[in-house]
């Protein structure tokens, strides 16, 4: 008899720890936890009706397709989540600041030994800075005569179909900074970074005038989500 109370009280001990993620993420480390165990860490407090990791998993649920679990938290808004019980105006902060570390711990992970001259690392670089947004938007980047950044330029955020820039908006910026060489960056809101008529269409005027002006496109890079197509690797440079 007492052995069998022995086994519930040891039964008992292991549910609670399963059932509170900042024990379970001692014991076992983060690797083990789910998202929602993580974002109820940070949250920390529910409310009389819901645990942490219950308000956790009401945030998780407000993902929107095609995005699942904390990639869904880069298009949820403040308003959106301070919508949930137990998500104060301090909670809604921390969890967006959360994508934002996010996304810059793995931008400066793909910068370490950035080469401009390598697409696929240069992809890696913009992918998380692109690959969530709702909206296209074309980033120019002008590179000094090493290779060396000397600026990166938002020329044009636009519709979800369509980009708005011209030639001329992108050899004014590279003349103002004295670029050697630029690269073209833009994402596609779709995911599926396939280039489009106009896509080709304005990588061909830009490489164009910049042989003519003595400032070389080095590439167009369209990003995806997780995917990308370069102009340059693809052959599209000629005709």
């Amino acid at each position: 008899m007492k052995q069998v109370k022995q086994t519930e009280i040891i039964t008992k001990a292991e549910k609670m720890i399963q059932e509170l993620p900042y024990e379970r993420f001692l014991r076992f480390g983060p690797e083990h936890l789910t998202e929602a165990e993580l974002l109820a860490i940070i949250i920390r407090t529910g409310t009389h009706e819901k645990s942490a990791l219950q308000v956790a998993e009401e945030v998780l649920c407000l993902a929107r397709y095609p995005k699942e679990g904390l990639l869904g938290l880069y298009d949820v808004t403040l308003e959106e989540l301070k919508s949930i019980g137990g998500i104060g105006e301090v909670k809604a902060v921390k969890l967006k600041s959360l994508t934002e570390l996010s996304m810059r711990l793995s931008t400066a992970r793909a910068k370490e030994g950035l080469s401009f001259q390598c697409s696929g690392q240069v992809a890696a670089y913009f992918m998380e800075r692109l690959r969530h947004r709702d909206t296209e938007c074309v980033v120019l980047v002008c590179l000094d005569a090493k290779g060396q950044v000397i600026c990166e330029k938002k020329m044009s955020e636009g519709s979800v179909t369509m980009s708005l820039i011209s030639p001329r908006e992108i050899f004014l910026t590279a003349l103002e900074n004295r670029a050697v060489t630029i690269l073209l960056v833009h994402n596609h809101p779709s995911g599926d970074p396939t280039p489009s008529k106009s896509d080709k269409e304005l990588t061909d005027n830009v490489r164009d005038a910049g042989n003519q002006m003595g400032i070389p496109l080095l590439d167009h890079i369209i990003i995806g989500d997780q995917s990308y197509v370069s102009f340059k690797e693809a052959s599209w440079f000629i005709k």
